[in-house]
């Protein structure tokens, strides 16, 4: 998750710069600010801790902690081009960030279950932000903006399908990476396209609601 994270246990790796997370990497991100720190990092670029800390809206020594936390388990490195003696830059390593692993999801399920969490709640961070300035946006961007939610009926093969037909529309698209923003036609922007499919299993069949 430089600059993508998935949270879905049965994502496939789709292009160079991905990582799939093992025991070691699911621990490391079960936590809400390293989750955050990994995604400022690989969309905004290189950066130090008190700048991500105030982003983050949390101390420079909270913000510290928790990038060598990621140095240790491989998500950053230093920036050593960037850095003094004074200030310590970091960099993301990997640009997209999978979870994929249903077996690691049982052996692991608190770890789990926070890295889950932390990624739901960086969406829901995103979205507000943009409702924030959809008011300032230009027009053209206002009108181009959407949140819709769909109701199916899908068994489990049906949904794991509409997920890969999903996953290659989004792959026919320009992806957002230092080397297509140089070469991007005029007018591109960043956008982000979060997909959320939640199985809803007690929601009672038409017809059947207790009167």
């Amino acid at each position: 998750m430089t600059d993508d994270a998935s949270a879905r246990p049965d994502a496939p790796v789709a292009e160079e710069g991905s990582v799939v997370l093992d025991a070691k990497g699911l621990r490391a991100l079960a936590h809400p600010v390293r989750v955050r720190l990994v995604g400022l990092l690989g969309k905004h670029g290189p950066s130090t801790a008190t700048r991500l800390a105030e982003r983050l809206g949390v101390n420079s020594g909270t913000a510290s902690y928790h990038l060598r936390q990621l140095g240790a388990a491989g998500f950053v490195e230093e920036d050593t081009e960037r850095g003094n003696a004074r200030e310590r830059w970091w960099r993301s390593v990997h640009r997209t960030i999978w979870f994929n692993d249903p077996e690691l999801t049982e052996q692991e399920p608190e770890a789990a279950l926070a890295y889950q969490q932390s990624v739901a709640a960086l969406h829901t961070l995103r979205t507000q932000q943009t409702l924030n300035g959809l008011q300032t946006m230009p027009r053209a961007w206002r009108n181009a903006f959407d949140m819709s939610d769909w109701a199916l009926r899908l068994t489990p093969e049906e949904t794991t399908a509409l997920y890969e037909e999903l996953a290659g529309v989004i792959t026919r698209y320009r992806r957002d990476t230092p080397e297509t923003a140089a070469s991007a036609p005029e007018g591109a922007e960043r956008v982000g396209v979060i997909t959320h499919i939640l199985p809803e299993l007690d929601a009672p069949a038409p017809g059947t609601e207790a009167r």
